[in-house]
């Protein structure tokens, strides 16, 4: 009968994540296709309605950890105060799950094309939430 209910068991977190992972997969490819395009229209303040407006956001990048929304947005600003050093955001999605119930992980690869002052990239992880319904990034990783 253990046995039997840790099947059970099993089989219904099995599909639970499955779902999840359908529906909210698309939610958050799309919120990542959005971002893209509003980096790309020179908008930063767009780009970041993916991240969790909150003090305890997380950026990791290589000067070390920043928290809180406001100074990841100012971060941002500061390294990339004008289009040429914009560029053109390209995303490549390398993995994508759902380790836990309302909560994702994605790993990728970043680009930026920018003719004027040189091309850059590298990997990012980002750890999403659903927070009041809406996934959003709530720890960001980005080399």
């Amino acid at each position: 009968m253990k046995n039997q209910l840790i099947l059970l068991l099993l089989l219904i977190t099995a599909t639970a994540a499955s779902a999840q992972s359908e529906a909210d997969r698309k939610a958050i490819l799309g919120i990542l296709d959005r971002q893209t395009r509003d980096w790309n229209a020179g908008n930063i303040a767009a780009f970041m309605n993916g991240y969790w407006e909150s003090d305890s956001l997380m950026f990791v990048g290589k000067n070390g950890v920043t928290y809180g929304y406001r100074s990841t947005y100012e971060g941002y600003l500061k390294r990339y105060p004008d289009r040429a050093t914009m560029g053109t955001l390209q995303f490549t999605i390398l993995h994508l799950n759902f380790p836990g119930p309302d909560v994702a992980f994605v790993v990728g690869k970043w680009n930026l094309t920018r003719p004027e002052k040189g091309d850059v990239g590298g990997h990012y992880t980002l750890l999403w939430r659903r927070i009041g319904g809406r996934w959003v990034i709530v720890c960001d990783h980005t080399s």
